[in-house]
């Protein structure tokens, strides 16, 4: 069965250098969805949201904006900015489960209120030609919530909805909900997509098996920490190239060049890559140690000179 792969946007991630880099060095992402617009109540697009989005930053990719919010003029907004760089479609985030989000009755904790759904959903129809897809949870509180938006949402022309099979107050912690996902694809005649856990090829087709009318699958923290893992599922290989460790380096560098030209200051630096490398380290023989090793790098000298050294051991 044909199937086709997504990257689920993580915030502070998945930004365009990222998607570039991880394209360029491994390919198997078909569509990439950007982190999201958040406006916090001012029709103002921050300019790290415009430079992630530019057309220019993303030639080579196939890339789809998001936008999380709970209010319609915000959605139309973004809906009309995003039309003007010339993208076709906007994504709209329910899925997002931190507090920060959540608290404000946006993202995953947007899922009980289907009134607001509803609403925003109606305006987004009939003010814009933008075409609509969604990210879910499967609720914030209990699996049972999406149920009760399902309905609402069979009543418009959404392209899909991804979901991701836990509910928000699990952030990413405990296991995925299979059972209630399969009620979800009972209960919708859209086109869903899955997401979460997919971690290694092995667990694709665990998923494959058990969703077979699913041919759409994100991949989002699985993604960071081994982003080998799309062209492996396309290749259906479990095996890592030959230069694996070769091509991390490029794509490392690359990621690092990228972000010391764009950040201020060798703190704001290592925070970026410290936390990169809590991801990067999965790959690595003793994932433990590696991390520990780049968290103990205080300087750039010393941030470069570790990152060397666990290449070369690595190899």
């Amino acid at each position: 069965m044909d199937f086709t792969l997504l990257s689920s946007p993580l915030q502070g991630f998945t930004d365009f250098r990222f998607r570039n880099a991880q394209n360029k060095y491994f390919g198997g992402i078909d569509t990439f969805y950007s982190p999201y617009i958040r406006l916090n109540g001012k029709l103002v697009i921050k300019s790290s949201y415009e430079r992630d989005l530019l057309p220019e930053n993303n030639s080579e990719l196939e890339v789809i904006p998001q936008v999380i919010t709970n209010d319609a003029e915000e959605f139309l907004f973004v809906a009309k900015y995003v039309r003007e760089l010339g993208y076709k479609e906007l994504n709209w985030n329910l899925g997002c489960p931190y507090p920060m989000v959540t608290k404000s009755g946006m993202g995953s904790g947007l899922i009980s209120n289907t009134e607001k759904i509803n609403h925003i959903l109606e305006r987004a129809h009939s003010e814009t030609d933008i075409i609509v897809s969604m990210k879910m949870r499967l609720g914030y509180d209990t699996t049972e919530e999406i149920l009760d938006v399902l309905p609402i949402l069979d009543k418009y022309p959404i392209k899909n909805i991804a979901i991701h099979a836990r509910i928000g107050k699990q952030l990413y912690k405990g296991g995925v909900h299979l059972d209630a996902f399969q009620q979800c694809i009972d209960n919708t005649k859209h086109k869903l997509y899955y997401n979460g856990d997919i971690t290694s090829v092995a667990k694709f087709h665990e998923m494959q098996q058990r969703f077979p009318s699913i041919d759409h699958w994100m991949i989002g923290r699985g993604l960071i920490s081994d982003p080998f893992l799309p062209s492996m599922i396309k290749n259906n290989s479990s095996e890592y190239p030959k230069d694996k460790m070769e091509l991390f380096s490029a794509f490392h560098d690359t990621l690092y060049e990228g972000y010391s030209e764009s950040l201020s200051g060798q703190t704001h630096i290592l925070l970026k890559m410290h936390h990169l490398w809590e991801y990067f380290s999965v790959i690595f023989s003793n994932p433990h140690k590696v991390h520990k090793n780049i968290k103990k790098s205080k300087s750039i000298k010393n941030y470069e000179a570790t990152v060397k050294e666990i290449i070369a051991k690595e190899k």
